[in-house]
């Protein structure tokens, strides 16, 4: 239930109840007395929260809804007029900018927090990292620390070597955002002979995509529910892995450029020459993942009802195939 209060006596009758739906509160008054109702999160927010996660990370609400309404209005009549286009014209530019807020605060938050667990699940166990990172600290990590820029090298890159590594420190080496770094592979190893082996399949990553399920210890938490739980979500998708994959990096950092990495993770899961590896892929992430998945056939059994039902519209099919090629 949401939360009823009483905020202002006013001694005025003059009250005009009404909504601020970007301020999610609703004034109405009993007399003289101004009630406020508070509201829960606007419903546009939470879809542009899933729609950050599961569509795309970074998109112009705006842009992208005003494109669709005009490619859907090329072929309507124009009788609207002037003040009810304005009307409309508004009513889009706040749906687009609540959505915006909902998938802009998502990355916000889901990096916000990751930092001092990265650090955590990268130390050894009954270790410390030397030198010590604190959590609350920005700087000290990077490039600027022996562990952590490591992990951020790009692949192909030899972070033991000092050269490359003073010049990746100093900002010499400009990292493009299509130079992947090595914490997208398994034990954080590179083959150039293979760059698919072990790629988006590190530990750090399933740790984040745990993480942001609400399960880094597989144990459920009754006040969180992940993402993929509330929109009954029982696979994983492309535009998923790509997210996590940038959920190490703030939309601010100068180190990536993080539209540009994400774009280049997602242009290799969708490319059709990449099928093959992007399905094995998919499927390792579904058993990661979901622990209910399974990708093994089901076949019917033998000699039961529903066998039965579907060998008659077998049968069926084929008679009508006969007779259809005899009057021809």
């Amino acid at each position: 239930m949401t939360e009823l209060r009483q905020s202002l006596v006013c001694q005025s009758p003059l009250i005009v109840s009404g909504t601020l739906p970007q301020l999610n509160v609703f004034f109405y008054h009993t007399g003289h007395t101004v009630y406020i109702l508070q509201i829960s999160q606007d419903p546009l927010v939470h879809h542009g929260c899933h729609f950050c996660r599961a569509v795309h990370a970074f998109c112009n609400m705006q842009m992208l809804i005003m494109n669709g309404l005009h490619t859907m209005s090329d072929d309507a009549p124009e009788d609207e007029t002037l003040p009810a286009a304005c009307i409309a014209y508004y009513k889009v530019i706040v749906m687009a900018n609540l959505i915006q807020k909902g998938a802009n605060g998502t990355r916000a938050d889901d990096t916000k927090g990751m930092k001092g667990l990265i650090i955590d699940w990268i130390t050894p166990k009954g270790q410390s990292l030397i030198p010590h990172i604190h959590h609350n600290v920005k700087s000290g990590c990077g490039f600027n620390h022996v562990c952590t820029g490591a992990l951020l090298c790009p692949a192909g890159l030899n972070w033991n070597n000092l050269e490359t590594c003073t010049k990746l420190t100093n900002g010499e080496i400009q990292v493009a955002g299509d130079q992947w770094p090595m914490f997208l592979y398994v034990n954080y190893m590179y083959d150039p002979e293979d760059p698919w082996n072990g790629l988006l399949c590190s530990g750090l990553l399933i740790s984040i995509r745990l993480n942001d399920a609400c399960s880094v210890d597989q144990q459920p938490k009754a006040t969180c529910s992940g993402n993929a739980h509330i929109h009954s979500m029982c696979l994983m998708m492309k535009v998923s892995l790509a997210y996590i994959t940038t959920q190490v990096f703030s939309c601010t950092d100068l180190m990536m450029d993080c539209k540009c990495f994400y774009n280049s993770i997602l242009e290799l899961l969708n490319d059709p020459d990449e099928k093959g590896e992007v399905d094995q892929l998919m499927a390792w992430w579904n058993h990661q993942v979901f622990a209910l998945y399974s990708d093994i056939k089901w076949f019917l059994s033998k000699n039961s009802a529903l066998s039965r039902i579907c060998a008659k519209w077998v049968e069926y099919n084929e008679r009508n195939a006969v007779i259809i090629d005899a009057s021809n």
